[in-house]
């Protein structure tokens, strides 16, 4: 039997040109304004073979979404994993990998919280990524003492809700003229490690 080629199949490298012309064009395009044309364009192919691969503007953003969030999911995999580090420090680590991934990928991030409300798709990619990460840093809670239970005084709910800020504190600093994400992940971090303590 034949051995397979690792290498990425020619459709997989259209589908990461179209993402990646989408992310291009959301840097100085709005999703209302952006086209599927213009995402084939970018990409170098055709509107019509770019319907083979996604069926609509939407669909692009939110494949870029969870791509994007793939990032953002194995960091903080690996952050509920090392325990070895002190709870503080995996948290800090994982706040900054957030910050990371804004300053990589702001557009993309904005996007998406912008339009996860009108668009399921976009919706659903973002808020599986934020309870992923809320999932793992559960975990981290728990290995800082919060007890694993139910309710408001177990990990889970403090976690998710301190998730969900994180979101809002970086989303609204990457909009903001100064995009000051070095501020927000200062104060996020203080915040954790308050409710850390």
């Amino acid at each position: 039997m034949g051995r397979r080629s690792a290498a990425p199949r020619k459709g997989d490298l259209r589908e990461q040109a179209l993402l990646d012309a989408a992310e291009t064009l959301l840097e100085h395009t709005s999703l209302e304004e952006l086209t599927v044309e213009a995402i084939a364009k970018g990409a170098g192919i055709s509107r019509g073979s770019l319907y083979f691969y996604f069926g609509n503007k939407h669909e692009v953003l939110a494949a870029l979404v969870e791509r994007t969030m793939r990032t953002i999911r194995a960091e903080a995999d690996t952050t509920a994993q090392d325990a070895a580090s002190a709870p503080v420090d995996v948290m800090e680590r994982a706040v900054h990998g957030v910050e990371r991934v804004w300053r990589e990928h702001g557009t993309v991030m904005r996007a998406a919280v912008d339009y996860s409300a009108l668009h399921p798709v976009v919706g659903s990619a973002w808020n599986d990524t934020v309870d992923a990460f809320a999932q793992a840093m559960t975990q981290v809670l728990r290995r800082a003492g919060i007890p694993d239970e139910d309710g408001p005084g177990g990990a889970a709910a403090p976690a998710r809700a301190l998730c969900w800020m994180t979101e809002r504190t970086f989303y609204r600093a990457a909009c903001s003229p100064g995009n000051d994400l070095a501020q927000a992940t200062a104060t996020t971090v203080e915040i954790w490690r308050r409710v850390m303590k």
